[in-house]
């Protein structure tokens, strides 16, 4: 079972799969820091001086200032600009993995479409014929 399972996790789509997520891990950290550090900061100043994740919707009685302040009183609130953050973040993601993959497709070798067959054999004597011939030109066979 030990010999199974080595064979299984060494085979090249699982070691390359395991690459990928690493990778991928990485990446996703990296564009998670430009959005939030790089893009959403002039975003916010250009919309009116705005923090997206400091928007927030108070569902208790008591007034917060901030979203901390509800967080640390225990207030219930609907957190719409940490979520804003997050579906930036996936857009931006999703984006330049489209990028990456489409340069990554551009790279690889395409294989070469497959041409239809010109000739094809004769059933009775054997010899190429075109495929369109209704009739043998070597040994005159009429062909279906």
């Amino acid at each position: 079972m030990l010999k199974e399972f080595k064979q299984f996790a060494m085979r090249g789509n699982v070691v390359d799969l395991a690459v990928g997520v690493i990778i991928g891990a990485a990446f996703g950290k990296i564009v998670s820091s430009l959005v939030e550090d790089v893009l959403m900061p002039p975003i916010g100043r250009l919309l009116g001086h705005v923090d997206f994740s400091g928007l927030f919707l108070n569902l208790s009685q008591k007034s917060y200032e901030t979203l901390a302040a509800a967080k640390a009183a225990g207030a219930p609130t609907l957190n719409y600009g940490i979520f804003l953050n997050t579906v930036i973040n996936f857009l931006i993601v999703a984006f330049a993995v489209f990028l990456v993959v489409q340069q990554v497709n551009r790279w690889t070798k395409k294989p070469e479409a497959a041409v239809a067959p010109a000739t094809k054999n004769c059933p009775q004597c054997a010899m190429t014929i075109p495929i369109a011939a209704k009739r043998c030109g070597h040994c005159t066979t009429h062909l279906a």
